[in-house]
């Protein structure tokens, strides 16, 4: 029986024709034909097809399948149930096969059967046959290629083998062995991945194997390992501290070495560079791989390399970087900061992390880490020893409550930090790289002060932070005015790109050449934004046009869309409501005419726009005091396409009704909405006032 609703899966990278069997065993037992998925029948008989895939190209006599399928509770006609099971999946996978044909595919093998199949056709023939490609081109020291064909294998799990049947005492092992050949594979290229370093490919297969086996240590190290690769440590943390837990709970045992010493490197190594794929990530679109890649920031680099021109004379300097999320920063200071290095400089970069699982201080645990490991070893010994021995090992807790204080134990551990950079300084430049302040807690950003107000000679400090989503907390704030008065102090904010970067970023993206009035479409749609303008690239190429048209009619792209409703999750109902009523109104939003349609005076409706424009997502109109407007257009888009429709359709009789209530003095003659308002909302002209 067909089933519809389901689409064929990939074809596993094979070209086929469209008519070709497609089997799936790594997950829930499917298969397809004509390119349509088809029922596989009754429970046993579904059973007995997934036991034969499982055991590919090996015989299984039938008292052994009558054992696996029945267990202790054979039923007396077992035997005929087996032969007419494999019968009725003989025409099943081969629809024209006679009555009593044999086929191509389960065959007869002395007493049992052996399923057998072209290249291609079943998941777990292709796992293999990438597996081994991956093993040999390591062994061959091709590690791009092995991670490939590594990635590859990876994507073809959708699950727990045979997921979805109830695997009795016999049956359970059969599918227990495939999952291990995927927890094998997933630690493998998790090795791979972090090395190279490309972590972010194989993260989606450690995070489904380490659900599937929530107690098997090299899985759930390797995830570890792999988040903390991607710039994810508090993630990392997380996973750790859960797994610990139910090794304790359930089997009454510690970590074993496996996974401590995955744990250990998250709280010594420095944060991983920001990658192509980070949805939230300030890239600037550009490929990580590409150096000097940055597009349209060549003013800004050339200030960032005069802010480090000091450290290359005995000097110092203090240089922050800010701007609104996907701008940018992180590309920039990486940029700045290679350059820095292959002038011979110790570039220390660090990363404050948003999330419960933090350990406090963690920025400079992981700057002075390196810092500390890059001394002599006499020297290294020396300062391990020292109270910034707590420090690197992240061991904070009890340091943060000796340093917020204001006593002399805070002075000390400050002074001490600035010692052990002036060491470092003494043998060559000194950048050090400080992103993401917007996330620093209390001790972090007071270390950052001290630091920056007393940096030994040789050295450069360098932030950066956003400045919306969310804005600056009075905590940074007070920190960014202390740090001001620092000698060789820069501060600028990082703004959108021009039309001319956004044609030449989507040829970095696409390597293909975009036409001018492409490129201001995509240039009005995202605000300038790299990140928007990447992701939304991305989309249109996927579609393989490139045209003013398509790039005005793509839709959101998912990653926008997961990143502008994070955003929101947070927000109140009433706040929600509002937002939503401004995303149906237009891009730019009258403040009278947006009270109105929630309900409001003008003095509540500012008061529930404050979240969101302290989130990004609207913004004050840059000429009239009395207008908002959202800060990206997608941004607007997400809202809009992700209200519920019976909501929308309330919301727009609602401006609806308030647009002709309008003043026609105050609003279409003053021009503080615009006419086409109307028609956007309802599909009606708006209505004539003169």
């Amino acid at each position: 029986m067909a089933v519809p609703t389901r689409s064929i899966p990939s074809d596993y990278g094979r070209p086929t024709d469209e008519a070709s069997l497609r089997l799936q065993i790594l997950g829930p037992p499917r298969l397809w034909h004509d390119g349509v998925e088809l029922d596989p029948g009754p429970r046993q008989q579904t059973r007995l097809l997934a036991l034969l895939l499982a055991r590919e190209g090996k015989p299984v006599s039938v008292p052994e399948l009558i054992d696996l399928m029945w267990d202790d509770d054979v039923p007396a006609s077992a035997l005929n149930v087996i032969h007419k099971y494999v019968g009725v999946l003989r025409r099943l996978l081969e629809p024209g096969l006679p009555v009593r044909g044999v086929g191509s595919y389960i065959l007869r093998r002395g007493n049992g059967y052996l399923f057998t199949v072209a290249s291609g056709r079943l998941d777990l023939v292709v796992f293999r046959e990438h597996v081994a490609r991956a093993e040999e081109a390591r062994a061959q020291r091709r590690h791009e290629a092995a991670l490939d064909h590594y990635t590859q294998a990876l994507g073809l799990w959708n699950g727990p083998a045979g997921d979805g049947l109830t695997h009795g005492r016999t049956m359970t092992p059969v599918f227990a062995a495939l999952d291990a050949e995927l927890y094998e594979a997933c630690v493998a290229a998790a090795d791979l991945a972090v090395s190279l370093p490309r972590p972010e490919r194989v993260l989606p297969a450690l995070r489904l194997a380490a659900s599937m086996a929530p107690l098997h240590e090299p899985v759930q190290a390797g995830l570890v390992r792999v988040l903390a690769a991607a710039g994810r440590q508090a993630e990392a943390l997380s996973v750790f501290g859960a797994v610990r837990a139910r090794l304790v709970e359930d089997l009454g045992v510690d970590p074993g070495p496996t996974l401590l010493e995955a744990h250990r490197n998250v709280l010594t190594q420095p944060p991983a560079p920001a990658t192509a794929t980070d949805t939230d990530s300030d890239s600037d679109g550009s490929r990580a791989s590409t150096v000097g890649g940055l597009v349209g920031r060549t003013n800004e680099l050339a200030v960032l390399r005069r802010t480090m021109e000091p450290a290359f004379t005995g000097g110092t300097a203090v240089g922050i970087v800010q701007g609104e999320p996907g701008v940018g920063k992180t590309h920039l200071l990486e940029e700045a900061a290679a350059e820095a290095g292959r002038r011979g400089a110790l570039v220390v970069r660090a990363r404050c992390l948003n999330g419960e699982g933090t350990p406090p201080m963690w920025p400079w645990a992981q700057a002075i880490g390196t810092v500390v490991g890059g001394l002599p070893s006499v020297a290294r010994e020396k300062w391990l020893q020292d109270d910034l021995g707590r420090l690197v090992e992240a061991r904070c807790d009890d340091l943060v409550a000796s340093v917020l204080p204001d006593n002399g134990f805070r002075f000390h551990l400050f002074e001490r930090v600035v010692a052990v950079l002036g060491e470092a300084a003494a043998e060559r430049p000194v950048i050090l790289v400080i992103d993401d302040l917007q996330w620093a807690d209390s001790a972090s950003l007071e270390l950052f002060g001290h630091v920056a107000v007393r940096l030994p000679g040789g050295t450069v400090l360098l932030g950066a932070l956003r400045d919306r989503a969310p804005v600056p907390g009075p905590r940074l704030c007070r920190t960014l005015a202390a740090v001001s008065r620092a000698s060789g102090h820069r501060r600028f904010r990082l703004g959108p790109i021009t039309p001319d970067a956004v044609a030449e970023l989507v040829r970095h993206e696409t390597g293909r050449a975009t036409g001018a009035d492409a490129a201001r479409t995509l240039h009005a749609r995202t605000a300038g934004n790299p990140f928007l303008v990447r992701e939304l690239t991305r989309l249109l190429a996927d579609g393989g046009a490139l045209t003013d048209a398509a790039a005005a009619r793509v839709g959101v792209p998912t990653t926008v869309r997961d990143v502008v409703l994070d955003r929101m999750a947070g927000l109140d109902s009433d706040i929600r409501d509002l937002v939503q009523a401004a995303a149906l109104i237009g891009p730019d939003v009258e403040l009278g005419l947006l009270a109105r349609v929630a309900g409001l005076d003008v003095e509540s409706c500012l008061e529930r726009l404050e979240p969101l424009t302290a989130l990004g997502i609207l913004e004050p109109g840059p000429d009239d005091p009395f207008s908002f407007r959202f800060a990206h257009d997608l941004v607007r888009e997400t809202v809009r396409v992700t209200m519920p429709p019976s909501r929308a359709n309330r919301l727009r009789l609602c401006v609806s009704n308030a647009l002709d209530d309008t003043n026609p003095e105050r609003e279409f003659v003053a021009g503080r909405q615009p006419r086409s308002a109307l028609r956007e909302v309802t599909g009606r002209a708006p209505p004539n006032r003169h």
